[in-house]
């Protein structure tokens, strides 16, 4: 078993010694769910105006094009605060990051939902996006200072299990309210849930010292030293754009294929579903085959892409292959953040996970974009080819690294 392949050793002030637990204790599972909490309402946050696009643009007097930005600043913002926070406070207790960063995006999510007009709410944007990345960079590798070694891939796959219940519960269940409340009701019930997961933060998470010495220099440096580093931020640029690049279009190609329009809302709970199961059932998969799950991940999305390009012309179909797909998708976080945390040196995983969310969001950004392009050039069954084909070279690096072992 290769380094890449090894469960990640934890690092700095938490880690275990010989006189420490084998398996983690309640008060340490407890305190993963607060982080998986604080992941839940950041991803919610960021993602949750895709279903209120509507309501907002047409109080708000702008174009649903316009209101889309609601999503695309957050993700630019992101890229760049990741690593600007494991920088800036490499000396502060990342138990009071979390703190400071669940209060941020509750004041957020206040201004958007009390803004009066479109301006301000983008500005309020900005500060879901600043919270996201700086979140995402100090939460990402959090595991590995919270359980004992060999609960690391479980504890990492709980943390990014926030990821999927965004998916299948934070957005149907925001924009339910939307619906029934106004999307500024919504908005506000979010920034409760950022008010809760502060609390839970504060109440069972422990101190955490930082045990980062980073400057700015140190993230090209990594990036040039670091070869398993440059895989994994391939690897991110790969999966993520091939996902976003016809995901973000999942409405109109279910709609192509035949799927009314009050469907697609289910069909989206049966992705979200999927891609949760699959991230809390990857803790085993990722601590004993983390490169055979990469690989696994990049063909299931690309069939599930390529199947919705020619195979489905009804709801069941629609729904299989929806299966197949988020299932895929719900493997990538626990394991391209393991990847980033083996490959990492001690004192350098808030780096490698703060390049791992450049990146990430980076990606979503030049997928949502492009496939904009192509769906208004060639039709939204385009975006489906690009984005499968945009997942094979995921399986051939995973698979010529298995060779390297």
């Amino acid at each position: 078993m290769t380094t890449l392949d090894r469960p990640a050793s934890p690092a700095g002030a938490a880690s275990p010694t010989a006189a420490a637990p084998e398996r983690a204790t309640p008060k340490q599972w407890l305190a993963v769910a607060a982080v998986s909490l604080g992941v839940f309402v950041v991803m919610t946050s960021e993602v949750l105006p895709v279903g209120l696009l509507t309501p907002i643009s047409a109080e708000l007097g702008v174009s649903e094009g316009t209101a889309g930005l609601m999503v695309t600043v957050p993700g630019l913002v992101a890229a760049v605060s990741a690593p600007l926070a494991v920088v800036l406070t490499r000396r502060v207790d990342r138990r009071l990051v979390l703190l400071g960063l669940a209060l941020l995006v509750a004041g957020a999510n206040l201004g958007a939902a009390t803004a009066d007009g479109f301006g301000p709410l983008l500005a309020a944007r900005v500060l879901v996006g600043v919270s996201i990345g700086a979140f995402w960079a100090v939460a990402g590798g959090i595991a590995l200072r919270l359980v004992p070694a060999r609960d690391v891939p479980r504890a990492t796959a709980v943390v990014y299990g926030g990821i999927g219940a965004a998916t299948v519960l934070g957005i149907p269940a925001g924009t339910l309210i939307g619906d029934h409340f106004g999307w500024r009701a919504a908005l506000l019930t979010l920034m409760v849930l950022a008010l809760a997961a502060m609390a839970a933060i504060a109440l069972l998470v422990p101190r955490l010292p930082s045990v980062t010495t980073v400057s700015f220099a140190s993230l090209p440096r990594l990036v040039r030293r670091n070869r398993a580093v440059r895989t994994g931020l391939a690897l991110t640029f790969f999966i993520v754009t091939g996902h976003f690049i016809a995901y973000t279009f999942i409405s109109p190609i279910l709609q192509a294929h035949g799927i009314a329009a009050s469907q697609v809302s289910g069909l989206l709970l049966v992705f979200g579903a999927a891609a949760l199961i699959a991230t809390v059932a990857s803790g085993s998969l990722i601590g004993r085959h983390l490169k055979g799950t990469l690989a696994a991940l990049g063909v299931m999305m690309a069939l599930g892409m390529a199947l919705m390009a020619f195979a489905v012309g009804d709801l069941f179909s629609a729904a299989a292959v929806l299966v197949l797909w988020g299932a895929g998708y719900g493997l990538v976080s626990p394991a391209v953040q393991t990847w980033y945390m083996n490959a990492a040196e001690p004192g350098e995983v808030e780096v490698a996970t703060s390049l791992n969310t450049v990146m990430f969001n980076l990606s979503i950004a030049a997928g949502s974009f492009a496939g904009g392009y192509a769906v208004d050039g060639s039709g939204p069954n385009t975006v489906l080819w690009i984005g499968a084909a945009l997942l094979v070279p995921v399986v051939l690096i995973a698979l010529r690294a298995r060779k390297r072992a």
